[in-house]
């Protein structure tokens, strides 16, 4: 199999960050993203560039933020776990999966996200 061949299925192939981000935030806004990723780049002081310079010397927030580009504004299905353990740029996206619209969010879709995070974090923290 040409994994090459694969990788150019990713919707990530090609796209620098600085072109992903506008997408996002042209389509989302800075608010709906902070809801989502709570990531304080788009919180305080939002902005293109500052949040790019922030995202390239920060693994963590960048793969946040393409994951979501991903699953969300391009609405492919969740990676299988193998592929989902990969940075998002390095997922093969089977050739039969294509890009859809990008997701409806909501600021209430967002606070249920964050109370389910909440709870997972405090069964972790307690040993379960």
């Amino acid at each position: 199999m040409n994994t090459e061949a694969n990788y150019t299925n990713n919707p990530l192939h090609g796209v620098g960050l600085k072109q992903l981000l506008t997408e996002i935030v042209d389509h989302y806004g800075f608010e709906m993203l902070f809801a989502y990723l709570n990531i304080n780049c788009f919180n305080k002081n939002p902005g293109i560039d500052s949040s790019v310079k922030f995202l390239k010397k920060t693994d963590w927030a960048r793969e946040k933020v393409e994951a979501f580009y991903l699953y969300q504004f391009k609405s492919l299905p969740r990676a299988s776990d193998e592929q989902f353990e990969l940075p998002p740029r390095e997922r093969i996206i089977p050739l039969d999966q294509t890009p859809g619209e990008p997701a409806e969010l909501s600021f209430e879709d967002a606070e249920r996200l964050a109370e389910k995070r909440a709870r997972k974090a405090a069964l972790r923290g307690a040993g379960f």
